[in-house]
């Protein structure tokens, strides 16, 4: 039996996309004082259907590196030419957690599951 895509779906790379978006969100997070920084982030489905092109987990990392962030435009940019506004990051930090944690809930479900059939219970 092989485990694939067709065991754990996009979860996989729907995991390794949002641990790229909370890099980027905490670099932004911790330059919310450097003059001139322009917070980033990713379009998070652009770049899980670019990923889930991708045919070797090489070519995963290639497309995740690959991938061009966005700069935020901030609804109030400050003097100093800084565009992160730390409650939008926070808010931001919050969703991408939220929806990394639910595809670790589902991969553990998936495989506690596999465990169970392999088990014969």
């Amino acid at each position: 039996m092989a485990i694939d895509n067709a065991t754990f779906g996009i979860q996989e790379q729907a995991l390794q996309v949002q641990r790229r978006r909370l890099e980027l969100i905490a670099a932004n997070i911790a330059n919310a004082d450097t003059p001139g920084f322009q917070a980033r982030d990713l379009d998070f489905r652009k770049v899980l259907e670019s990923v889930q092109n991708a045919a070797t987990p090489d070519v995963v990392d290639k497309t995740l590196g690959d991938a061009k962030p966005q700069y935020r435009v901030a609804l109030q940019p400050a003097v100093d030419g800084n565009t992160v506004d730390v409650q939008v990051e926070q808010g931001q930090f919050a969703d991408a957690t939220l929806r990394y944690q639910a595809s670790l809930s589902f991969l553990d479900g998936r495989i506690k599951s596999l465990m169970t059939a392999l088990s014969g219970q």
